[in-house]
């Protein structure tokens, strides 16, 4: 049985809410019924139109989707509710959807601020619903792969760890034109107190923690905001201590011009090291300290039980950042389905991005821009 899907902004010409939906659509484990995809109600009105829904299953505001669905017959009303919206707007309408007994998808980061992201996470406990966040990059089956080796300890105790996000297309004043994207993730009103770090940088932080399994106690942050007349941070490197001892090296910048989107990590530990980058998603490189290096690849059979989970197709057909972001939409799914139906979900099915790291990902944020402020730079990272 489908899950029944409703939507929260994405509405015609919006990138991630297209991505939302072709990631929902992928597995077949959801049907998307309803949706508010604007505050305009004609625009709303007008995706629903393109996407093929029922005119009253469409909505002019989140506030009364969330109140016309809850009044439906449980077997007609939506089960999950995505929110696909800029960051000052995920936490009244996840705050809504889950106090009235909707599950939440949401995009990163979680919320505007920590203090938001804590009372979410009050929210979420006391409703029982459970939140997924959107964090694509742990979707990937080599990615997950990494993650499994180092928590079987093969490449021995973690001592060292890369991690970064260079970008190119903010290299240029573009918040000055017609480019929304541009708009409003450099403005403080809408994007809040970071834009670079705050966008990717907490990518970058969240594949940190998911690969090593571990996470960061301190940091010391040098925060720059490159572009004349912009508001926000373009550009940015932390040093950062992990509650295994181990320090780490995290970069994030938009001003990398020529770069597009080639997140990367590396992680080392006293036996060897494993490499995967977005520009060959498929690919893991493993090297070993006394033995020749690993090339281990997407859908083959050699791989752990969480990449396999993960892979759809035979090796050599390159699965991207659709399918990875798909893998969460999945995962939550198989997780919704087994407690629907009284089983224990998998640790493969469990296996997606928690409230917990929405509030630790906006802990990040806020410390780093502490650290990038303060002349004592080395911070202590409190949630």
């Amino acid at each position: 049985m489908k899950l029944r899907l409703g939507m929260i902004g994405g509405g015609t010409g919006a990138f991630i809410g297209a991505v939302h939906r072709l990631a929902a659509n992928l597995d077949g484990l959801y049907e998307l019924v309803a949706g508010a995809f604007s505050s305009d109600a004609a625009k709303s009105a007008a995706t629903g139109v393109l996407l093929g829904l029922a005119p009253d299953r469409v909505y002019g505001s989140f506030q009364d989707l969330i109140a016309r669905e809850k009044q439906r017959p449980a077997a007609e009303r939506v089960q999950v509710i995505a929110i696909v919206t800029p960051n000052y707007l995920h936490f009244e309408p996840a705050r809504l959807a889950l106090e009235n007994g909707f599950h939440v998808i949401l995009d990163k980061p979680m919320t505007f601020s920590l203090a938001e992201a804590k009372q979410l996470q009050t929210v979420a406990e006391a409703s029982g619903c459970l939140l997924c966040l959107t964090h694509t990059y742990t979707g990937y089956p080599m990615v997950k792969e990494a993650r499994q080796l180092l928590a079987a300890n093969t490449l021995g105790p973690i001592r060292k760890a890369y991690v970064e996000y260079p970008q190119g297309w903010l290299s240029k004043f573009e918040e000055g034109g017609d480019n929304k994207q541009a708009a409003w993730r450099t403005d403080p009103a809408r994007s809040g107190v970071a834009g670079a770090m705050g966008d990717i940088g907490t990518h970058a932080f969240n594949l940190l923690e998911y690969v090593t399994g571990l996470q960061v106690v301190k940091l010391c942050a040098d925060i720059n905001t490159v572009v004349a007349g912009r508001q926000l941070d373009d550009d940015g490197a932390v040093l950062l201590k992990l509650n295994n001892g181990a320090s780490a090296v995290l970069m994030a910048s938009q001003i990398a011009a020529g770069e597009e989107n080639n997140v990367k990590i590396r992680v080392y530990g006293d036996k060897g090291g494993v490499e995967w980058q977005q520009a060959d998603n498929n690919t893991l490189l493993v090297r070993w300290l006394d033995s020749p290096a690993e090339i281990r690849r997407t859908g083959t059979g050699y791989v752990g039980s969480f990449a396999q989970h993960n892979a759809r197709v035979p090796a050599g057909h390159p699965e991207g950042y659709i399918e990875a972001f798909a893998n969460l939409y999945r995962n939550f799914a198989l997780t919704l389905q087994a407690r629907a139906n009284g089983t224990p979900a998998t640790p493969e099915m469990l296996d997606f991005p928690s409230i917990s790291d929405g509030v630790r990902g906006m802990a990040f944020i806020e410390h780093v821009i502490a650290s990038g402020k303060s002349t004592e730079k080395w911070t202590e990272f409190t949630v």
